[in-house]
């Protein structure tokens, strides 16, 4: 497996860009800040001066006519990931794509189409699958360590005020492509989907019931795997006690996480079942405890571009979890189960995560 050096440009240099340029940072020298672009100079240059990049540009047109970056970290509002993603591609540039990836089922298709056709790959800032305890976790329930997985509850309580949602984009369907189910829980699901697989149905109801937003403020969700184990998935940005919770029952332990907005080992327990007291050994026995975070997912990708594969988490996958997206809506909105596969190409809620509609009014302009 060879190394080189990956020029790094950030596009978007608002709050999350600071993770990816830390990030980059950590990378023990394999990675390099080269450029920054915004489309506020006075934001882009401040950024740059804070993180020592020489070169900054107002748009990801200037940024590629130059072609000397590897990668370009997508840290722009949701509405601009699809378009931007796709002029990287048609540059032959690998985009790693700040979440939720696109706003549509739809959108989400189009850049796995226009990646089978580029020479470069896109993947999807999903961090939480990178630490020390979803790796392990991963590989116990491969090996069959654990039994069979029963029950899973997943749980992403967080507090957004009506100051978080001023911002213009925010709160939107046309420009944030959904709620807390979009933006906020997708972390934890995601996660939840890396461990158990791949997800068969849902059932679910989402409600606006306290923020002056047209998307859902919560939202919940009875999901049924292939493997027969059932969840909870419990999506809210009007909760005050704030927590991101996951557990996993299997037959011969239960394993939780609960944290914020990213865990360490000492967040995780496990609780053997009666006679499987080895369990908890089994789960000692790994010593990494590598934190969840953009640290350990850039160095992923660094790991899978040094051995010629393409980067986590790949469009591919990323388009199971936005496919669980636009069925939780459907589900909500239309009152139906949604099976994985139901929604073609032509329905609504590929086009759109409101797909034919809410129950509420819309209470703001565009």
């Amino acid at each position: 497996m060879s190394q080189r050096n990956y020029r790094s440009a950030i596009v978007g240099t608002g709050g999350i860009a600071t993770a990816h340029a830390r990030a980059v940072a950590a990378s023990g020298g394999r990675a390099s800040l080269a450029a920054a672009v915004d489309v506020d100079p006075g934001r882009a240059k401040a950024f740059a001066e804070t993180w020592d990049i020489t070169r900054v540009h107002a748009s990801l047109t200037d940024l590629l006519r130059e072609g000397d970056v590897d990668l370009v970290h997508l840290c722009t509002p949701p509405g601009l990931h699809a378009p931007l993603a796709l002029e990287c591609l048609e540059a032959g540039v690998t985009v790693l794509v700040e979440k939720p990836p696109t706003l549509s089922l739809a959108e989400m298709d189009a850049l796995v189409e226009a990646e089978a056709h580029s020479t470069a790959h896109v993947a999807t800032v999903l961090q939480h699958r990178f630490g020390a305890g979803a790796r392990r976790l991963r590989r116990l329930t491969g090996a069959g360590e654990l039994g069979r997985p029963l029950l899973a509850t997943c749980t992403t309580q967080w507090y957004r005020d009506e100051a978080y949602f001023a911002v213009p984009w925010r709160g939107t369907w046309e420009s944030e492509g959904g709620g807390p189910t979009m933006g906020h829980g997708i972390h934890q699901f995601d996660l939840l989907f890396s461990v158990l697989g791949p997800w068969h149905e849902v059932t679910a109801v989402a409600a606006r019931r306290a923020r002056d937003v047209d998307t859902e403020d919560v939202s919940m969700a009875l999901v049924t795997f292939e493997s027969g184990a059932v969840a909870t998935v419990v999506n809210s940005v009007v909760s005050p006690r704030q927590t991101s919770a996951l557990r996993f029952d299997y037959e011969r332990a239960t394993v939780e996480v609960e944290h914020l907005y990213g865990y360490t080992d000492d967040d995780w327990t496990v609780t053997p079942a009666p006679g499987h007291e080895d369990v908890a050994s089994l789960w000692n026995q790994d010593h990494s405890s590598e934190p969840s975070g953009h640290e350990g997912w850039f160095a992923a990708v660094l790991d899978a571009l040094d051995r010629g594969e393409a980067p986590p988490v790949t469009a591919a996958d990323a388009r199971r979890t936005m496919e669980f997206i636009a069925a939780l809506y459907r589900s909500a909105f239309t009152g139906e189960r949604v099976r994985t596969g139901q929604i073609a190409p032509g329905d609504p809620f590929a086009q759109r995560m409101d797909g034919t509609g809410t129950p509420w009014e819309k209470v703001r302009n565009q």
